[in-house]
């Protein structure tokens, strides 16, 4: 079995890792001053904050064609038919739908197209934990029950220092958007199960008390010293990323993943300043080979 997802899922694993778990990365694509990007093919991160410093022009995101996923699927098939592909969630992007679409284009491929429902790290858990299962020879049916107990597992919580991207990108209401950057409000910012969207979780006047609050969030879900699997990313801010990190460190048992950059394609979504943690009880992975 092959693994499929895009670059939106921010993957803990070198190129060489990817290759040895039969893991292919389709990138998503950012557009700014009217130039296409494809993500770490044409741009990396770097150089996508420093052109959007320098321009008034907001950027705009979009997903893999069919296309892109049909013709990915036919050359894979020639190796192994069996193909899981693992995106990041619809109520988010268009990704899925056009892997959807793209699966039923290619009858030479048996491929089984999964939501995660969630994005960036938590979503990355669920394409590893299916690649390494599949390495260790679990049949379909088994991986896929262990992808949806992460993803029920694992929760994501956000904030970020100026609402206009979010705004732009039409990834929240409007009104309530132009409302709370009015106020100088810092939102907090969860991904629901069931649909896989954005919602707001609470809000803080300052940055940094919505740091704290992404803390007290996780509070309300597991007792201070729960043993958590959690991964810290921002967009272009580690000194936010690294302020995060300290916090929850000091509140739960963690088993911590690296600090880093969110892909650059969802860091447009919410623009420079975005820092946010994935985590879930840490006898969720256990299992995995």
């Amino acid at each position: 079995m092959q693994i499929v997802t895009d670059s939106g899922t921010d993957l803990n694993l070198t190129p060489e890792e990817q290759a040895a778990l039969n893991i292919h990365v389709v990138p998503l694509v950012v557009t700014l001053d009217n130039v296409s990007y494809q993500e770490n093919v044409d741009i990396d991160g770097a150089t996508f904050y420093r052109l959007l410093a320098a321009t008034d022009t907001l950027p705009v995101t979009s997903q893999p064609s069919a296309g892109v996923f049909a013709d990915l699927y036919r050359t894979l098939a020639t190796t192994d038919p069996d193909i899981l592909s693992i995106h990041i969630s619809s109520g988010l992007s268009g990704t899925v739908n056009s892997a959807l679409t793209a699966a039923s284009m290619v009858d030479e491929a048996q491929v089984t197209v999964i939501d995660a429902k969630t994005l960036s790290a938590a979503s990355g858990w669920q394409v590893e934990a299916a690649a390494r299962a599949a390495q260790a020879g679990w049949p379909l049916e088994r991986i896929q029950s262990l992808v949806a107990d992460i993803s029920d597992a694992a929760d994501s919580l956000y904030t970020l220092k100026e609402l206009k991207y979010l705004i732009h990108g039409g990834r929240i209401s409007h009104m309530k958007g132009l409302v709370a950057s009015l106020l100088n409000i810092k939102p907090i910012i969860g991904v629901e199960k069931e649909g896989g969207t954005y919602v707001q979780k609470g809000q803080a006047r300052a940055f940094g008390g919505a740091v704290k609050g992404l803390v007290t969030m996780m509070t309300r879900q597991y007792a201070p010293g729960t043993a958590l699997r959690t991964q810290v990313l921002h967009s272009n801010d580690p000194e936010a990323g690294e302020m995060l990190r300290d916090q929850v460190d000091r509140t739960f048992d963690c088993d911590w993943l690296p600090l880093k950059p969110m892909s650059l394609v969802l860091g447009a979504h919410t623009g420079p300043g975005m820092v946010g943690v994935a985590y879930a009880p840490r006898e969720i992975f256990a299992e995995i080979p």
